[in-house]
């Protein structure tokens, strides 16, 4: 089975479950990552990664709290995934997550975004959280419409600000208030 492409058809009827990440679905997640890394702006890392080098990342994050990992899965096979992390480390920032998600490229535009995002935010809707943050390397139309769905505004844009490839790129930022 290829990680790009799937057992699943692209019209795949059945829903995806949302749930938790376990360490379990820690070589999928590297491999939708890596997959983007090698393929897209939408991250700025250059270098694929490994599962070792996940793991404390993955050590972040708990089913319950502010800082959540979830995963999408039709038939045991994660689809994609959506995080909350912390957005700066000072005192200052509790109150504010920085959130991403990262699909599988044949899970793309059939709900599965939607899905993990509504569960995320279901979940921080009990948290003492107060702004989501979420930056979007440009250009990148379907997540920026994926953030206005769920009530993302922009905040402005980075102009190159980071290098990837020899190229500079420029992000949108957007912000989401969690608590009126």
């Amino acid at each position: 089975m290829n990680q790009e492409t799937g057992p699943f058809p692209p019209t795949d009827p059945r829903p995806a479950e949302i749930a938790p990440a376990t360490e379990d679905d820690l070589p999928a997640i590297v491999a939708i990552l890596n997959y983007a890394i090698e393929n897209s702006d939408a991250t700025l890392t250059s270098e694929p990664v490994t599962v070792a080098d996940r793991r404390e990342w993955f050590g972040r994050f708990s089913p319950a709290g502010p800082h959540r990992l979830l995963v999408a899965r039709r038939g045991g096979r994660v689809l994609g995934y959506a995080a909350s992390q912390p957005y700066r480390e000072q005192a200052g920032f509790q109150q504010t997550v920085e959130v991403s998600i990262v699909l599988d490229v044949s899970s793309r535009g059939q709900g599965v975004g939607s899905a993990l995002y509504r569960a995320l935010f279901e979940g921080l809707a009990v948290e003492p959280v107060h702004v989501a943050l979420a930056g979007i390397v440009l250009p990148n139309d379907a997540s920026v419409a994926l953030h206005r769905k769920f009530g993302f505004t922009e905040v402005g844009t980075f102009h190159e600000y980071a290098v990837k490839n020899g190229r500079h790129l420029s992000a949108l930022w957007m912000e989401r208030r969690c608590r009126p």
